[in-house]
């Protein structure tokens, strides 16, 4: 039986701890620097809001979540008075075309159900030359990947984690500019740039 959302969700903030002490929140920082200083911000899959600290103050925009449980936890938490939050899953945004100017995704392309869904979806609601950023888990090359498969051998069927995920190379195949993919941990984390 694969472990869900559900059940990781009242632990998570807890367990991802140690990780945003080290490295993680420092690097969603940088991710957000990526982003405009105005205009409507996507945040696909906010999970139990890590990234509200990091968003303007007068930031305004929507995050989404799939997870009731995620999002539950997400709602308590203190964010910008003009983000809301909305239960949606990445491959069917409820969004008109061009919505938003930029979009902010953070580990989040290891799990949605398929990549070239979600980043169709993001190409219809992001303007034309709008930014999407992107922190992500990723195969890493050289020796590492196949070592990467393996675990995802293990993983998916776990957790629906894929840890071998190509996110850049995704991205470019669903049409997106990759403007600069910046690679940490072996390469096995990715800050990648890209532009719509």
């Amino acid at each position: 039986m694969p472990i869900t959302y559900d059940q990781i969700a009242p632990s998570y903030d807890r367990k991802i701890r140690p990780l945003e002490r080290w490295f993680l929140d420092r690097l969603r920082r940088e991710a957000f620097a990526l982003l405009p200083a105005t205009g409507r911000i996507l945040e696909l899959g906010a999970g139990t809001g890590l990234n509200f600290i990091h968003y303007r103050s007068d930031a305004h925009g929507v995050a989404t979540e799939p997870n009731k449980a995620m999002i539950d936890i997400a709602r308590v938490k203190e964010r910008p008075g003009g983000v809301t939050l909305v239960q949606n899953c990445a491959e069917e945004l409820p969004f008109a075309r061009a919505s938003f100017d930029a979009a902010i995704v953070t580990l989040v392309f290891c799990s949605v159900r398929s990549p070239a869904e979600a980043f169709e979806e993001l190409r219809r609601v992001i303007r034309r030359g709008g930014t999407v950023v992107l922190l992500e888990h990723v195969r890493p090359d050289g020796v590492l990947g196949p070592v990467f498969d393996l675990l995802s051998a293990f993983t998916v069927p776990l957790s629906n984690d894929h840890f071998n995920r190509r996110t850049a190379d995704a991205a470019r195949t669903a049409g997106l500019q990759v403007i600069d993919v910046r690679k940490f941990g072996l390469g096995i984390i990715n800050l990648i740039s890209c532009r719509v």
